[in-house]
């Protein structure tokens, strides 16, 4: 079976990766695997985790609701989020990666990089890049 892999954060970027890897699921038969990356650390403490199993139980919920077969997988491993979305691309041999995207101001892109970009340029298989809608 094909599979789909979406990076997914509780934001309106998140959200609307979510809802255009949900379609292409369906359009594809394909399995999707929605993967919510966390550095970790002092900024990710007990409050968080709990937050974020709340967040991604809904998500599953959806997804099983609306017939689409899923895997819905937390990672706080000290990884990027890059180079999360990347390594389960691989091990899950994906057909191809949704992100979603936010403006952002010149300076914001260039003092805090870009993990859409590294994933564009250093992923195994086709990105869908999805604008952030202003309203969910």
């Amino acid at each position: 079976m094909t599979a789909i892999v979406v990076g997914y954060v509780p934001k309106s970027e998140g959200r609307a990766a979510l809802r255009r890897a949900a379609e292409e699921a369906r359009l594809r038969g394909a399995r999707l695997v929605v993967v919510n990356s966390a550095r970790g650390g002092r900024d990710f403490d007990d409050e968080d985790a709990v937050r974020a199993d709340a967040e991604l139980a809904a998500v599953s919920q959806q997804l099983k609701d609306a017939g689409i077969e899923a895997e819905v997988r937390q990672l706080v491993r000290g990884m990027d989020v890059a180079e999360d979305l990347i390594a389960v691309a691989e091990e899950h041999a994906a057909d191809i990666i949704v992100i979603g995207l936010r403006r952002r101001s010149p300076v914001g892109k260039l003092i805090l990089g870009s993990n859409a970009q590294r994933i564009l340029l250093d992923a195994p298989c086709p990105v869908l890049a999805v604008k952030a809608e202003d309203v969910d």
